[in-house]
């Protein structure tokens, strides 16, 4: 199975670099990979918030494959504990999907068209975080889900 984290823009801190590098180089043990960054859109004072969303959308849609199983990063997705997110990655693995795409969406969120275009939602947390720091939140709990599959002894229940 192949993991895509597509994201919307570019990780500006160095810090969340760092902290996201320091993940992905541990993932590439346990699964293919792949951080897919689209542009942030130029010139998006005249637009409004729903014209941002439409046109990132188009930008999302066009990097998806009608094979991959999508799942956004939403704040009303599901919410799952880390030895549950462990197992839905694991059930994910063991049927018929070959890639997992998880988006990351822009300031604003996802366009209607995103979302009929999602199999799943999976939300980290209640509270609102920033785009930015979404990223490093969920390549540590991706970590995490296949030390728990492999029963390494990283993360402690």
């Amino acid at each position: 199975m192949k993991i895509t984290l597509l994201i919307v823009g570019k990780t500006e801190d160095a810090y969340l670099k760092d902290g996201i590098d320091k993940y992905l180089k541990r993932l590439k043990h346990y699964t293919k990979i792949e951080v897919v960054e689209i542009a942030e859109l130029k010139n998006t004072k005249a637009l409004t918030p729903e014209q941002q969303k439409a046109k990132e959308a188009e930008l999302i849609l066009k990097k998806l494959s009608p094979a991959d199983f999508v799942i956004l990063l939403d704040e009303n997705g599901m919410e799952l504990s880390s030895s549950k997110f462990a197992g839905y990655i694991d059930k994910k693995a063991i049927s018929s999907v070959t890639n997992l795409a998880f988006i990351v969406g822009g300031p604003y969120g996802f366009d209607e068209a995103v979302y009929q275009r999602a199999n799943d939602k999976l939300s980290l947390s209640r509270m609102t975080f920033s785009h930015q720091m979404v990223r490093l939140f969920f390549v540590e709990q991706l970590y995490r889900a296949f030390t728990i599959i492999k029963g390494e002894p990283y993360h402690h229940p």
